[in-house]
């Protein structure tokens, strides 16, 4: 069989992206998917849309050069006219590229567009195929409550979040360490809404493997600059975490966080069964994500996420192998529900933080969920 029969047997994909330039979430996943960073990928890309095209961008000429037309439109690009069959999924990466802000510090990316014309034109083609969104749904609750209703309506696989969950523990150590898990601390860095979403998810992938599962999410607070400092010396935070979570990590400078970072900003999740998270954004201080949390009997555990510190972003590989498997099973390794919740508590802390005060989370705090694969499959 040559090359050409094996690659146009391959289930195909319609990504639709906001930008595809260097170091991009568009070229990190789709890249892979055209053979880049030393991947082997098992799907193909059908057609491309690109919301932006950056002076630096990438995207046409990767395209051209395997022949992959660019489409005007999502429609368009989902309906793929030329492939002479049905595409088998959607990419959906809302990540990247010009886009305005809120004054509550958020960036205001396309996403809900971006669902309201893949389903329109899933509705128009009759067809029912796998999605992947890239990080949270949306950067407001009323957007990422449709758009999660819409995805338990539709029963389709669908793969959301972050690729840092993903990456390797190291140390690793047994899931069941989790099941009596009480506080939960999690040190992040950069961007508060971007990186701390993926602190978020970091957190959330631990709590939900908890003994019943996911039983929901009661208050979001968001603490700013000395507060955060100010809540330890008090002990409403527990400072030994954050020390043993950073104690995980790799280049960290000598001495306490407070000494180096400026403005920290502290995430504090409370759950409905009194599971206490919280999420620190520690601007350039560290470049990696870790955890350290304990269990009801004391005792500590601490691991940093090995995502890796630059190109070619390992840890994209294990997402996009995720992406792959749910194309080619119709099966997805993450519920619907997680998603949900980690966009709800991203959108809530960024509400906090505009406020100045505790938010509660009536809209989380009924979504309850177990730690398995969906049922849902095509």
């Amino acid at each position: 069989m040559s090359e050409r029969t094996k690659r146009t047997e391959r289930k195909k994909v319609a990504a639709i992206v906001t930008e595809y330039r260097p170091d991009s979430h568009a070229e990190v996943i789709i890249g892979r998917l055209f053979g880049l960073f030393g991947y082997a990928p098992q799907i193909e890309v059908a057609s491309l849309y690109l919301d932006q095209v950056p002076s630096n961008d990438l995207g046409t000429a990767e395209a051209q050069q395997r022949g992959i037309p660019i489409y005007g439109s999502i429609m368009e690009a989902i309906a793929a006219p030329h492939a002479g069959s049905p595409i088998d999924g959607v990419l959906l990466i809302g990540e990247h590229g010009d886009y305005p802000w809120n004054e509550k510090r958020q960036k205001l990316y396309p996403r809900r567009y971006f669902f309201e014309e893949t389903f329109r034109a899933l509705n128009l083609l009759g067809l029912s195929v796998p999605i992947f969104n890239d990080k949270h749904l949306a950067y407001c609750m009323q957007d990422a409550e449709w758009i999660y209703r819409e995805l338990m309506k539709r029963g389709l696989p669908f793969l959301g979040g972050s690729s840092i969950p993903l990456a390797p523990q190291v140390p690793s150590y047994p899931s069941g360490k989790l099941k009596q898990v009480k506080e939960i601390f999690v040190v992040s860095w950069l961007g508060i809404e971007s990186y701390g979403f993926h602190g978020m998810e970091v957190l959330q992938a631990a709590a939900e493997q908890r003994k019943g599962g996911e039983t929901g999410v009661t208050s979001i607070q968001t603490l700013e600059g000395r507060s955060v400092w100010a809540a330890m010396d008090r002990g409403e935070v527990p400072e030994d975490l954050m020390m043993q979570a950073l104690g995980s990590l790799r280049d960290v400078p000598p001495g306490h966080p407070r000494d180096h970072v400026d403005v920290p900003v502290l995430f504090i999740i409370t759950y409905t069964d009194g599971l206490k998270g919280y999420v620190l954004q520690l601007q350039r201080f560290i470049r990696e994500w870790g955890l350290a949390f304990r269990e009801a009997n004391g005792k500590v555990t601490a691991a940093r996420c090995d995502s890796g510190m630059g190109r070619p972003y390992k840890h994209f590989d294990k997402l996009t192998e995720q992406i792959e498997q749910m194309v080619l099973t119709g099966r997805s390794p993450v519920r619907k529900e997680r998603t949900f919740i980690t966009t709800g508590m991203i959108n809530l802390a960024m509400e906090s933080l505009h406020l100045g005060k505790k938010i509660d989370s009536p809209q989380l705090c009924s979504i309850s969920y177990t730690h398995r694969a969906e049922e849902e499959s095509l």
